[in-house]
């Protein structure tokens, strides 16, 4: 069977060597990842191979050619990415991943989404009131969480940000930790910390924080409040219970958004607690101007490698699951 072939014509040779890479090496990953064959000709790529994986390669390429005249920047990942969409039919994604600023750092590094889950979650804080985000570590939930709610007080919609997490981890207790009530959380409220820190910088967020339109404080500092005009995000909700995540949502006051961050898989509630972040996302599904938005393994942003740890881990605890159902039998 004669080999298929099509050509993408550049056109621009500055263009041409943003999308082939340093040593073509962008080049070299869509030719190993599709299986396919490409040269370069003046600022034309040549691609021949099976048909479909031809049209796979040519749409990819298509599609980070518009990327890289957005001047958006190419890496591995993105690339693998871009792929894996393609094969999933979802070419489209690509360029509506790629487009778009949510915020920008306090060293001027724009935050963007770099998946299509990750726009989805993005999309849904912008339409909703209330919206759970829940997906494993790395996908970026909390730290897109804290971009929107940087955005909307930047933007004068809400006059406070005000970020919490409950204080149950690894079965520590607040009690057993040195120093003052400050000492004592600062652990469990760390990464919210640094993210605001990354987007403020580190002088004007003090100044905020100083001010109070920067809350961060445990769960528990909630009960018997009504928040107005904030921004509120509460993370690493899956640690929270029934009762826990009833109260924080009925805080919620006029002109507020709330994102409820967490990952089912590393809930560290005593045995037998259920977590309020699953009992709220089934129960809360069908009401008006609530989202839940499920980020995956595929939505990772961190070290390549730790997608594969993540997948390696979830098929690990299915096998555990289903030889566990087929020993009941």
């Amino acid at each position: 069977m004669a080999d298929h072939t099509a050509v993408v014509e550049v056109g621009n040779l500055d263009v041409l060597a943003k999308l082939l890479g340093v040593f073509d090496e962008n080049l070299n990953i869509i030719v190993r990842e599709t299986g396919v064959s490409a040269f370069v000709d003046g600022t034309k790529i040549r691609l021949s191979g099976e048909e479909a994986r031809v049209i796979l390669a040519e749409t990819v390429l298509n599609k980070l050619l518009s990327v890289v005249r957005l001047k958006e920047p190419l890496d591995k990942s993105r690339i693998i990415y871009c792929i894996e969409l393609a094969k999933e039919g979802n070419a489209e994604g690509i360029e509506k991943v790629m487009s778009g600023v949510i915020a920008i750092t306090s060293r001027g590094k724009q935050i963007k989404c770099k998946t299509v889950g990750q726009k989805t979650y993005v999309d849904a804080i912008k339409k909703n009131t209330v919206v759970f985000g829940v997906g494993p570590a790395g996908t970026g939930k909390t730290y897109l969480a804290v971009a929107m709610a940087v955005s909307a007080f930047k933007s004068k919609e809400v006059e406070k940000i005000i970020l919490t997490r409950p204080a149950v981890e690894a079965g520590e207790k607040l009690g057993f930790l040195p120093g003052d009530l400050q000492n004592k959380v600062d652990p469990y409220l760390r990464p919210l910390y640094d993210a605001l820190q990354e987007m403020l910088g580190l002088e004007n967020y003090g100044k905020l924080i100083e001010r109070g339109a920067i809350e961060i404080a445990p769960l528990a500092y909630m009960r018997g409040r009504t928040l107005n005009d904030a921004f509120i995000i509460l993370d690493e909700a899956q640690n929270t219970t029934r009762e826990q995540m009833k109260m924080f949502l009925t805080r919620l006051g006029e002109g507020s958004k709330a994102v409820i961050t967490g990952d089912l898989t590393q809930t560290d509630l005593p045995d037998g607690k259920r977590s309020g972040l699953s009992h709220a996302v089934k129960i809360l599904g069908k009401v008006k101007g609530i989202e839940s938005v499920f980020l995956t393994a595929k939505d990772v942003v961190r070290h390549p490698l730790v997608m594969e740890i993540i997948k390696a881990y979830s098929d690990f605890e299915e096998r555990e699951r289903s030889e566990k159902e087929e020993n009941n039998k």
